[in-house]
């Protein structure tokens, strides 16, 4: 069957090579969004499409914003993917090293890559919406002297020349993506997953130690803590939203954790149980 997927940027981006290696065993639609807001429109206008998000990456962080944009979508989390991040610098064909004079990329994506950029002080170096996109505007408008940080896959798809792999400063550069669904198409794509993991988002009461006592009811039930983000609750100073992941080998213990914990919590609200993903070479 084949798999509709709506993401943040183009063909060859790192999004676009998340998905389609999500989905190796499908068939594969790309739709292409010029936001991650313009992603979950997309979801929004068309249930059976399913979307995939950057949501943090081991170098650069979390991208907030994208987590907000999950739980104010009602959508639910299906899966997720954790990929490797390794950048190229690529020009026209016939462009070297010697002959450029301006690189363009996403900010992230430069700074991932600013030991080999300080290799080249004399290299002008412009911010661009998108990896992909910036090699795909260098090829189309035949700019000489330029070039781009994306993938080795961008490179292949736009006509243009790989002049050095692997310039990204930490070899262990990995971005998790998150499969995002309608909640109708979520119930369906999940019935006979192994679920083992789950994301949660809540408040907690403006008290002392309503942290502590979270996070010591997870630790009674043996819940791993994967990963915990706050977020400021805009217009309730000095409170906060908590992301957290939890990993979990017994499901009915993993119930009864959410149980004792949601007596403890405001706004509480399961994004999404699903299967842990597995992580690229």
């Amino acid at each position: 069957m084949k798999k509709r997927i709506a993401i943040q940027g183009i063909a060859g981006s790192y999004h676009d090579i998340a998905a389609r290696n999500f989905y190796e065993k499908d068939e594969v639609e790309i739709i292409g969004c010029n936001s991650f807001k313009d992603v979950i429109t997309t979801i929004k206008k068309d249930p059976a499409v399913l979307g995939m998000m950057a949501i943090e990456n081991t170098i650069a962080g979390s991208l907030l914003q994208n987590h907000e944009l999950i739980r104010e979508s009602g959508f639910n989390i299906i899966g997720e993917y954790k990929l490797r991040i390794s950048h190229s610098l690529v020009g026209l064909p016939g462009t070297t090293i010697h002959s450029i004079t301006e690189i363009n990329s996403h900010p992230i994506a430069l700074m991932q890559c600013a030991e080999f950029l300080d290799t080249l002080p004399r290299v002008k170096v412009v911010e661009k919406e998108d990896t992909a996109m910036s090699a795909k505007w260098i090829a189309e408008n035949h700019l000489e002297g330029h070039a781009a940080i994306c993938s080795k896959a961008a490179a292949e798809i736009y006509g243009m020349e790989v002049l050095s792999e692997g310039i990204e400063t930490n070899k262990r550069n990995f971005t998790r993506f998150l499969v995002i669904a309608d909640r109708w198409t979520a119930d369906d794509l999940l019935k006979d997953t192994d679920k083992n993991k789950s994301s949660l988002v809540f408040a907690l009461p403006h008290s002392s130690g309503s942290l502590s006592k979270a996070l010591s009811v997870l630790s009674f039930y043996d819940m791993n803590l994967s990963k915990i983000q706050s977020l400021p609750i805009i217009g309730r100073e000095w409170e906060y939203l908590f992301y957290i992941d939890l990993t979990f080998t017994d499901y009915t213990r993993y119930r009864q954790a959410l149980d004792a914990l949601r007596p403890l919590t405001k706004d509480f609200k399961i994004l999404g149980e699903y299967e842990e993903g597995k992580q690229s070479l």
